[in-house]
């Protein structure tokens, strides 16, 4: 199989599931660990009812945890038929981030293999690009969360190709990326290229990361924005500040309070946006989300963003903070989607330093077998 054939679908094509981990580390959201479950009892229950309608696959650290998270999904009335658990230990779980970068490849008759049960057992079109994970370049305790991904292929039975560039393991995280499923993918340069801080990546180059995101998601038209919003402490992942809507459109974050370091911050990206070309030459339309006022706490600036939302097969969730601008947030998203744009409440969430989109991860519905 040519690496270069395989695709990473657009968030808002078909899924099969969304993948999310339990909270169970209680330094992720420090002083703010009890009302977890409840908030991600939520999401399940968004996502897995009769609205959002979607499978959700949850990792557990142990059956104990799997019967108190029952528990807890029955209180908040998830319909468990549409929900699975896998045990794998995790250190922290930002499914994002640590969890399994679903792709699809061709199908294996394309390739001359036509025996259907070697097929199936090797996920059919689905299959696992293998991204390395070391908490970020910052925390000491990944070695639980590096092994989600490659341990998932096992169980599911779906291939894992290692991500792979001048002989060494590509250490990238999914909210890192945000792509249109046509080619072309927007990233940040603090994220990827910072030589001092958070380096997942030493020596790389813009083309060496090219190369990789060409090779292993299929696109080959990368669009560089330079810096995150300030408290993100992943270094810039584009996933809190802008992505895409459909294949043309991106919407991104706009400060208008010229005070607030991130009005500079966005307002660079936006002029790289400007001149930005899509896979096929032509030029994005971008759309501008508004920025809740600044969410602080114990002195720590949080990455609050409306941008850090999650596309299912029918229903968008999007964070929200009890601001003024939640309902003018959900108004422009509701222009941009076909589908229903629902509020989750996110004060908490954003505590942990990322909220839903940076929790979740979609596993794309595996296209029929030709022939």
């Amino acid at each position: 199989m040519s690496a270069a054939a395989l695709r990473l679908p657009a968030e808002w094509e078909p899924h099969a599931a969304t993948w999310i981990t339990w909270p169970q580390n209680p330094r992720d959201w420090p002083g703010k660990f009890a009302p977890m479950p409840w908030a991600f009892a939520e999401i399940i229950r968004k996502i897995a009812g009769a609205q959002g309608n979607e499978r959700v696959r949850v990792l557990v650290g142990s059956a104990q945890v799997e019967k108190r998270a029952r528990g807890q999904l029955a209180k908040a009335h998830v319909d468990l038929s549409r929900v699975d658990f896998f045990i794998i230990p995790t250190d922290r779980g930002w499914m994002r981030d640590c969890g399994p970068c679903f792709v699809e490849r061709p199908d294996r008759q394309t390739e001359g293999q036509t025996d259907k049960q070697t097929e199936r057992k090797a996920g059919g079109s689905v299959a696992i690009s293998g991204f390395g994970f070391d908490a970020w370049s910052k925390y000491p305790d990944y070695q639980l969360d590096a092994l989600v991904s490659p341990t998932l292929a096992g169980m599911l039975g779906m291939d894992f190709l290692p991500a792979e560039h001048l002989g060494r393991l590509v250490i990238f995280e999914g909210g890192a990326l945000d792509i249109n499923g046509r080619g072309s993918l927007v990233t940040t340069e603090e994220c990827c290229l910072d030589p001092l801080v958070q380096v997942r990546n030493p020596g790389f180059t813009h083309a060496d990361y090219e190369a990789v995101f060409a090779k292993s998601l299929g696109a080959a038209n990368t669009i560089w924005l330079a810096n995150g919003i300030v408290g993100d402490d992943t270094h810039g992942h584009v996933d809190d500040f802008c992505r895409f809507t459909d294949a043309r459109t991106l919407v991104l974050c706009e400060e208008r309070n010229p005070a607030d370091p991130n009005h500079e911050i966005l307002e660079e990206n936006r002029e790289r946006l400007e001149s930005a070309r899509l896979e096929d030459g032509s030029r994005p339309e971008v759309v501008r989300l508004p920025m809740p006022a600044p969410l602080w706490f114990d002195g720590l600036r949080l990455p609050a963003s409306y941008a850090n939302f999650l596309i299912t097969n029918t229903i968008v969730l999007v964070p929200t903070f009890n601001d003024p601008n939640d309902r003018l947030a959900l108004g422009i998203l509701s222009e941009c989607f076909d589908r229903p744009v629902v509020g989750i409440h996110a004060v908490d969430l954003v505590w942990g330093l990322g909220t839903i989109h940076c929790l979740t991860r979609q596993e794309p519905l595996a296209r029929p077998a030709k022939g």
